[in-house]
């Protein structure tokens, strides 16, 4: 740490300007004694965060996905003069900004190069150094981010070195969330090696760089559950025919796969789109799905006999009854929000 510092203080020196590098959240690591210093420097330093509007240009210029150093321009509103940034990275990461004050325009491009052998060396130690619990939890957020975003080895890696994890570790999601795990944007969790005969949305643990697969499959069978679907049990592996519904094609409607789905659809009153999943889903068993309508029998009947003259579906018989329920599943995974 100490020979950071030293450089910082070297660098300076040789440019007579004011130096600071700081974390990727803007938090001051080292900084010279010397050097004028402006509104925001003297900020960054003494209370630790910059202010909004400094803050906020650091994003509109792009600076976190800059390769090379940057001189920002003057920010009269919020004291903040001309400088020269260099983001620092750690391989394809970034893990904070060297910043040289630079008002008076001294500094030419062609005197940066000891700023990117110092920004190079701050970012190797900030990249090695032990993370707060802090610290840590956002380089988690930003890996796991980053594997949702889809296959991703060298995440995986990190994030098996960050967390101390096995190199065979394996992950399930939870969808919505559940205690002891990730928090993922969406309501989502994950859960590292979960213990055998554990249940979750994702179904069978997946390699932990293939998170996001993991998160799909999660993220579809709520989508099964809130369309209706009897699951065995609430996770991918007893998707069973709901894996055709779920991986259809967008082309493909319902009333393609049986005309009945759309006339049904078409009723002014849901009752009878209704009571058709209900008696589908039960295998036209009349008993159990009038007991799960809350209807006598009687009505069930006059309902199953209309049911048949506007679809020519007799449910409690085997012509046509596949197709239409496959419809009916297939309209109401479309009308559920992902």
């Amino acid at each position: 740490m100490a020979d950071i510092q030293q450089q910082v203080e070297a660098l300076a020196g040789v440019l007579g300007c004011a130096v600071l590098v700081e974390d990727q959240r803007h938090r001051p690591l080292w900084w010279s004694a010397q050097g004028k210093v402006d509104d925001v420097r003297m900020r960054s330093i003494l209370q630790r965060e910059p202010p909004p509007g400094a803050a906020a240009l650091v994003t509109r210029l792009g600076l976190p996905d800059a390769r090379d150093p940057v001189r920002t321009p003057a920010l009269p509103d919020v004291d903040m003069a001309e400088r020269w940034c260099v983001p620092l990275r750690h391989g394809r990461d970034l893990v904070g900004y060297l910043w040289v004050l630079d008002a008076d325009g001294r500094v030419a491009e062609s005197d940066l190069g000891p700023v990117v052998a110092c920004a190079a060396t701050a970012a190797d130690v900030i990249a090695r150094r032990e993370p707060s619990e802090e610290d840590r939890r956002h380089r988690r957020d930003h890996l796991l981010a980053r594997l949702v975003a889809g296959p991703d080895e060298d995440a995986a890696a990190e994030l098996r070195e960050l967390e101390r994890l096995s190199p065979t570790a394996r992950v399930a999601v939870a969808w919505p969330a559940e205690p002891a795990g990730w928090v993922l944007p969406g309501g989502g969790s994950v859960h590292v090696d979960p213990q055998p005969g554990s249940t979750f949305a994702s179904g069978t643990p997946l390699p932990l760089a293939d998170l996001s697969l993991a998160v799909q499959r999660a993220r579809t069978t709520a989508r099964a559950l809130r369309a209706g679907a009897r699951l065995a049990s609430p996770t991918w592996d007893a998707l069973g025919e709901w894996h055709l519904v779920a991986g259809a094609p967008p082309d493909l409607e319902p009333g393609l796969i049986h005309r009945g789905a759309e006339v049904l659809a078409a009723q002014k009153r849901p009752e009878l789109l209704e009571t058709a999943r209900c008696v589908l889903d039960n295998g036209g068993d009349v008993t159990v799905s009038a007991e799960q309508l809350h209807i006598h029998r009687t009505t069930l009947y006059y309902r199953l006999d209309r049911i048949e003259e506007l679809t020519g579906v007799n449910l409690r018989l085997a012509a046509g009854r596949d197709a239409l329920q496959m419809a009916l599943h297939l309209a109401a995974y479309r009308a559920v929000a992902d």
